[in-house]
């Protein structure tokens, strides 16, 4: 029994890594097609992000979309208990907020939420969007 038996195999990191950069920079058709090709569609990086996570961070609506109608959890926190849809609040993303919000993201979910996001930024206009005062 090899005492590396337990740690994953450098392609497979090459590949994880690969993927995790085509969520950042919103290369949809290629992310989808490795979804389609059987990556999990809630794949987390060592700080727990997702792919959502990291798409809609850096503010591209069509790989959320994409995303979660392959699948991928609207809500899935990261390790420091952070949302999509707060990080896109924190961003000020407006198109991966609506994306995510008709993904079924919940504006209360995570730590902080959206809706705290959005109040400690004084966004009244998403906090309408939300529902919340």
């Amino acid at each position: 029994m090899s005492e590396h038996q337990d740690a994953p195999d450098e392609d497979v990191i090459e590949l994880a890594t690969k993927i995790f950069d085509l969520a950042r920079q919103g290369e949809t058709s290629t992310l989808a097609a490795y979804l389609d090709a059987g990556v999990p569609a809630n794949l987390t990086n060592d700080r727990g992000d997702t792919l959502v996570m990291l798409a809609a961070y850096h503010g591209h609506a069509d790989a959320v979309t994409a995303l979660l109608a392959r699948g991928a959890e609207a809500d899935r926190a990261n390790d420091r208990g952070q949302t999509p849809l707060a990080g896109a609040v924190f961003k000020g993303e407006e198109a991966v907020i609506r994306a995510l919000l008709a993904g079924g993201a919940d504006p209360h979910a995570g730590t902080p939420s959206a809706v705290d996001t959005a109040r400690m930024f004084n966004k009244a206009d998403l906090l309408e969007l939300f529902g919340a005062e």
